[in-house]
């Protein structure tokens, strides 16, 4: 039987990205100078305007302005200089009274996934699709990738047939200057983008190619669309093929189990499927605000378990901590690397940075 299936990502330059990338900068700045802060960050872009706003409890000094404008140098809108209204305040000490004694921060339902259908152990349309977005970024900074700026989105579907699959389309749009060369700016993009990428994973290059469809990516970023960190959530996670709590991670210090426990699931379910015992492997975890240990673990292989599920559950709770404490121990997750995850997606990555130096501990397989 056909079935097609479709997934997205977008690159830093995108408004919302944008808005993640500066509220994980301001998360890691907050951890550099006081490992137990605890960040709430939420930021806002429109047009010349930008709203950081939320609760920080930090003996950190951080200045909001210059993280913000050094974000903007990074990401390469080197004309763009907004006014930035700083709303962040103190945490609610009736929060804080349950985060203290190591609860939860907040109640919620948070997700992990993991399959064989490829090396990273991710559904594959969400892997091609940052590779994709990887893949233009780095070209037009190294300045082979004529034209190009920095908002772009990517998006995959993937043909499955029976035990077949290929690819059945790329749509890429990205954002270009005002004079350009459309043909060949077109003919890059599809021959050192999207067939390199194909390519890499030994998929068929006669898909079909969709570029730019309104025929015109002029105005981007905060001046093209309104953006919000937390409103890409599909993209940070699996591209839709598996579902998602709702909450959101940029801004959140692990201490929020929408962030750590989200983490954790993945952590699991990737071992469980690296350890073959399933091929397949859904976690749901949930939690109740000021209270350690989670309310419920769901899991769900889909048929692919090659043990009883009961055995799953008894596996991870002997093997897992699964208290706030315990999540943010075993991952490490004081460490100021969080604007690293909100570019091309949490999962899926065995390395944070482009060199290779910045471990990404929820994507490693436990020895037990």
């Amino acid at each position: 039987m056909r079935r097609l299936f479709t997934s997205e990502a977008v690159s830093e330059g995108h408004p919302d990205k944008f808005c993640d990338i500066i509220a994980d900068t301001i998360l890691d700045e907050c951890l550099k100078q006081d490992e137990e802060s605890r960040v709430a960050c939420e930021v806002l872009a429109k047009d010349e305007t930008i709203v950081v706003a939320g609760e920080m409890t930090t003996n950190a000094i951080i200045d909001i302005k210059k993280i913000v404008k050094d974000v903007i140098k990074e990401i390469g809108y080197d004309d763009y200089e907004p006014e930035v209204i700083n709303l962040l305040n103190h945490q609610s000490p009736d929060i804080a009274q349950g985060v203290d004694i190591g609860g939860a921060g907040d109640q919620g339902i948070m997700f992990g996934y993991a399959n064989s259908e490829t090396k990273e152990l991710m559904p594959l349309a969400i892997v091609l699709a940052h590779k994709l977005v990887a893949l233009a970024t780095k070209f037009r900074k190294s300045g082979e990738f004529k034209w190009a700026k920095p908002d772009m989105k990517s998006q995959v579907t993937i043909e499955y047939n029976n035990n077949e699959k290929r690819i059945d389309t790329i749509l890429m749009s990205i954002q270009h200057d005002e004079n350009y060369n459309e043909k060949e700016f077109k003919e890059f993009i599809k021959t050192n983008i999207m067939k390199q990428v194909a390519k890499q994973y030994n998929l068929n290059e006669d898909f079909n190619v969709l570029i730019n469809p309104t025929g015109r990516f002029v105005i981007g970023g905060p001046k093209g669309d309104c953006g919000l960190t937390g409103r890409k959530l599909i993209v940070d996670t699996y591209g839709g093929y598996a579902p998602h709590g709702g909450g959101a991670f940029s801004g959140k210090d692990p201490s929020k189990v929408d962030r750590s426990a989200s983490y954790m699931a993945r952590y699991i379910a990737k071992n469980i499927v690296e350890k073959g015992l399933a091929t397949e492997c859904l976690i749901e975890l949930s939690y109740a605000i000021g209270v350690e240990k989670p309310i419920s673990i769901f899991v769900d292989c889909n048929g692919t378990n090659t043990i009883k599920i009961e055995e799953i559950i008894k596996f991870i709770n002997n093997n897992f901590d699964l208290t706030p404490r315990g999540m943010i121990k075993t991952l490490k997750l004081r460490e100021p690397i969080y604007h690293l995850t909100a570019r091309g997606g949490h999962f899926g990555r065995e390395f944070l940075d482009d060199e290779g130096r910045i471990e990404c501990t929820w994507e490693t397989c436990k020895a037990f």
